[in-house]
């Protein structure tokens, strides 16, 4: 009998094709909305892999209800949606795609902390909604990129390859990050600073660390208060660790100037969320590595680690949390 493979969202078919000859693949047959929890539950019984999206939840239920279940390929750099301690316990190998999105990422991170500052969208809007009558100086002035302080909270290889394009115009570099990177602090220029002198320094402030109990509302109204007014603040990260209540409030009473937004604390995002409506807020649905090239490259990825351990050998990317208290087998 072929290993069972179940995919939480469709995908194209051309993806997939390569491995239906050596197993038994079924898909979601949405590419827009999540598996309900009673499918999932119910495929997880006689799956021996899982691909799944970022936005599925697999959580201790989910895993105890698995008799086969060898691998759980996540379609993402993050792994936050994973009980990797339930994982871990049921012997099940945890996998994420990092590397193959982090310029793709970081390209989206730039393009919002340029429309924040420059007002993009906001002009955009203007001139299509037929409000450009004529010219004046200061219309829709925004701020300079070139020559002002990033701030880049969370220096992994994301935060590296931003840096890397800031450099291109002559940013000063500020970053903090759990650990001291004095490689990049010498390739780059970039300057290892505590979060409290990074607020209170960076003209802009792009957060791209990961979710955990201590990156959790770090974001939050004292935060916001103690930068600069005309601050702009970037989150291509995970969105629980922006309080997005006192997120709206800065912005609304100057605290800082704007921010660009990838991703929020629950996404989707309810209709009428206040951060909408705010002009001085480009809001992003969670689209950072959504290219055609990297989204295929990310598939493959997903692919590559669960025919690895189908045929028992190593992953080529496994969570390396998960990786000492996991083997092949389960």
């Amino acid at each position: 009998m072929k290993p069972y493979i179940y995919i939480t969202r469709k995908l194209p078919e051309e993806a997939i094709a390569p491995i239906r000859q050596k197993y038994e693949v079924k898909m979601w047959d949405h590419d827009d909305v999540p598996v309900p929890k009673d499918i999932l539950l119910a495929e997880i019984k006689q799956a021996d892999a899982l691909l799944t999206m970022v936005s599925d939840t697999i959580d201790e239920k989910v895993l105890n209800e698995a008799n086969n279940l060898k691998i759980v390929a996540n379609c993402a750099v993050g792994y936050d949606n994973i009980d990797l301690t339930a994982a871990a316990k049921n012997r099940v190998i945890i996998c994420n795609t990092p590397d193959v999105l982090t310029d793709t990422t970081a390209d989206l991170t730039f393009a919002l902390l340029m429309a924040v500052s420059r007002r993009v969208v906001e002009a955009a809007e203007f001139i299509k909604k037929g409000q450009w009558k004529s010219w004046s100086p200061f219309l829709l002035a925004g701020q300079d990129i070139h020559h002002k302080t990033l701030g880049i909270v969370g220096m992994g290889k994301i935060g590296e390859a931003v840096a890397k394009r800031a450099s291109g115009f002559e940013m000063n570099l500020l970053y903090h990050n759990r650990t001291r990177k004095p490689e990049i602090e010498q390739k780059l220029g970039t300057v290892y600073c505590s979060f409290e002198d990074l607020i209170k320094k960076a003209d802009f402030v792009v957060c791209l660390a990961p979710l955990t109990d201590e990156t959790q509302n770090m974001f939050n109204r004292e935060v916001f208060q103690k930068m600069k007014h005309s601050a702009i603040f970037v989150n291509a990260s995970r969105g629980p660790v922006v309080d997005e209540q006192a997120l709206y409030e800065a912005l609304v009473t100057g605290e800082i100037a704007g921010a660009g937004l990838d991703v929020f604390e629950k996404e989707p995002i309810d209709d009428g969320h206040p951060l909408l409506e705010l002009s001085n807020v480009v809001a992003l649905p969670h689209i950072g590595s959504a290219s055609v090239e990297t989204r295929t490259a990310m598939i493959n990825l997903c692919i590559a680690n669960i025919e690895a351990v189908l045929e028992g050998k190593l992953p080529l990317t496994m969570v390396k949390k998960n990786s000492k208290i996991c083997t092949n087998s389960k």
